[in-house]
C-alpha cells in the first residue's frame, strides 16, 4: 500500500506512522529522518539542504521533493510506503502525483488524523523533557512525574522546550492550517482521504486506521 499520513502537530503522526508501517510491512518515510540521513551521510542533497539551514533559510521544496523521490526509489519501497511529513503543501502534493504517475503507480489512501485544536495545544504545551536524557518525556497532565520537575528515570531536571510553549504551538497550528491543510481538500477531490479520530489510546487509533484501510481484525 502507498499511504500519506497527515494531521496537525501533536496528532501523534510519528507514533501512528511507526505502528502502521510495521503492521502493513512497508517502510515509514519521514521527512525528518530523510533530512537527518542525508545530512549525516553527506549526500549531495544533504549538503545542499545543510547550506540553506546553516544560512538560516528554509530548505526549498525542490530539495525536499528530490529527497523523497530518492527514498521512494529504494528497493524496500517497491511494494509500498507510508509518507509522514511529505507532502507538506500543495506544491509537494502535485510533485508527488507527477512522480507516481511517471512510475505508473498511485496512492491508495491519505489518512487524516483528526484532533481538536485545544487538545493539540494541551498535548504539546504539557510536555516536559528531561535535561539529562531527552528520551525521557513526561506530561503535566497525562504522564506526571512522581516529583514535580524531576525525571522519574534518572533524576534529571524536567523542562518545557521553547517550541512547546502555548503561543508557539498556536503559531505552528496557523502554519499547518495555511500550508498543509489545503492538501486534504486536494486529496478529497481524488477520493483518497480517510479521516481517523485520533483521540484515545495509541493502539485504538492504530486499529481505527487499520480498519479504515481494510486491514482490521
Amino acid at each position: 500500500m502507498r499511504i500519506v499520513l497527515v494531521g496537525p502537530p501533536g496528532a501523534g503522526k510519528g507514533t501512528q506512522a511507526a505502528y502502521l508501517a510495521r503492521n502493513l510491512e512497508i517502510p515509514h518515510i519521514s521527512t525528518g529522518d530523510l533530512f537527518r540521513a542525508n545530512i549525516s551521510q553527506g549526500t549531495p542533497l544533504g549538503v545542499e539542504a545543510k547550506s540553506y539551514m546553516d544560512a538560516g533559510n528554509l530548505v526549498p521544496d525542490s530539495v525536499t521533493i528530490r529527497m523523497a523521490e530518492d527514498r521512494m526509489e529504494q528497493a524496500d519501497a517497491a511494494g509500498g510506503f507510508l509518507l509522514d511529513g511529505f507532502p507538506r503543501n500543495l506544491g509537494q502534493a502535485e510533485a508527488l502525483d507527477t512522480y507516481l504517475k511517471g512510475k505508473g503507480i498511485s496512492l491508495d489512501a491519505v489518512l487524516d488524523l483528526e484532533v481538536p485544536e485545544d487538545e493539540v495545544v494541551k498535548r504539546i504545551a504539557g510536555r516536559r523533557i528531561c535535561r539529562k536524557n531527552s528520551a525521557h518525556v513526561f506530561h503535566a497532565e497525562y504522564s506526571k512525574p512522581k516529583t514535580e520537575g524531576v525525571c522519574d528515570v534518572c533524576g534529571g531536571e524536567l523542562y518545557q522546550r521553547d517550541d512547546d510553549h502555548e503561543d508557539t504551538v498556536r503559531k505552528r497550528l496557523e502554519v499547518y492550517h495555511s500550508e498543509t491543510e489545503p492538501i486534504i481538500d486536494y486529496y478529497k477531490a481524488q477520493e483518497l482521504v480517510v479521516t481517523i479520530p485520533a483521540l484515545g489510546k495509541v493502539e485504538e487509533v492504530t486499529q481505527r486506521a487499520m480498519s479504515a484501510l481494510g486491514r482490521g481484525e
